[in-house]
């Protein structure tokens, strides 16, 4: 304290904020630097994953996904819907920034109803993506991140759309998105066809969807699983994803058989046979023994 009289040194106020560090929800950086600007260059990167999986088939267009939204290691929501009804006939999955999907899905909905009360009926599936895909194009480049399935049920019977914000639109039988999505294919591409029971087409989904959760560090939570029927959409389950792998992996392990009877199924082969010309089994060519063998003399080569 003498030291402190002697000098005049007074201590600073540590109950306030100090002019030095950044304010609560702000971020540090440069003098004259724009803060914006900056942070865009070299702001922290999150990593978002998800895995939703989209099919079309005889009885209508199959729509699953997990329910963990999460951003790298931090998991936003265990629990969230990764599939957004449009219409009663047609629905979509979702990946890529949330608030980016549920916004353009309301833009979606609000167009899409507006022509069927001008026109009197609803648009079809194709309508649907080429609209959303052309709303979407105006503003790439502007770090808008939507990619999604539609899929629906129109006149020409079930369809499926795979549109992504920069404004691209495929049509097709199989669309999988979402970082789970590279192991997802390599199970749809196994199991799928296009003749298959709508039972079938359920345990195809749930199975691409639970081993995609359990490969993918970035998804997880529950599995989510959708029908689009002429009649309309259906919400058909949910089901826990480490549970469902679970009970998959018990299915695929084979039943060990008994030592006995794997003995008496597969016995040792015996000795050789050969049939005889009368029918009758006769012994094979004997053994020789190395004492038994003999180089031949030049008499017995000429």
């Amino acid at each position: 304290m003498a030291l402190q009289d002697v000098c005049k040194w007074q201590a600073g106020d540590t109950q306030g904020p100090s002019p030095h560090l950044p304010q609560a929800g702000g971020w540090a950086v440069p003098r004259g630097c724009d803060p914006q600007a900056f942070l865009q260059i070299h702001g922290p990167k999150l990593a978002h994953g998800t895995t939703t999986l989209a099919f079309r088939f005889r009885h209508g267009v199959i729509a699953a996904a997990d329910t963990r939204s999460s951003c790298g290691s931090y998991v936003a929501c265990p629990a969230s819907r990764k599939v957004i009804p449009v219409h009663q006939h047609l629905l979509g999955t979702t990946s890529g920034t949330s608030a980016d999907c549920v916004m353009w899905y309301r833009i979606l909905q609000r167009e899409l109803r507006l022509r069927a009360l001008r026109e009197g009926q609803l648009p079809s599936v194709a309508s649907a993506a080429k609209f959303l895909s052309a709303m979407m194009s105006r503003y790439r480049g502007l770090d808008l991140c939507v990619a999604t399935a539609l899929c629906g049920w129109d006149r020409s019977g079930p369809a499926l759309f795979y549109v992504y914000s920069d404004g691209t639109r495929l049509q097709g039988d199989i669309f999988s998105v979402g970082s789970g999505s590279p192991y997802a294919y390599g199970v749809l591409d196994r199991g799928y066809h296009y003749d298959m029971t709508t039972q079938e087409a359920y345990a195809l989904a749930r199975r691409a969807v639970a081993h995609a959760t359990h490969r993918d560090a970035y998804s997880g939570g529950s599995v989510d699983l959708f029908h689009v029927r002429e009649s309309g959409w259906e919400y058909v389950s949910r089901n826990d994803a480490c549970v469902l792998y679970t009970e998959l992996q018990n299915l695929l392990e084979p039943e060990s058989e008994p030592e006995e009877e794997v003995s008496q199924a597969h016995p040792e082969p015996s000795s050789p046979h050969r049939a005889g010309e009368d029918g009758e089994l006769s012994a094979g060519p004997e053994e020789v023994t190395p004492g038994d063998f003999r180089m031949p003399t030049e008499t017995e080569m000429l």
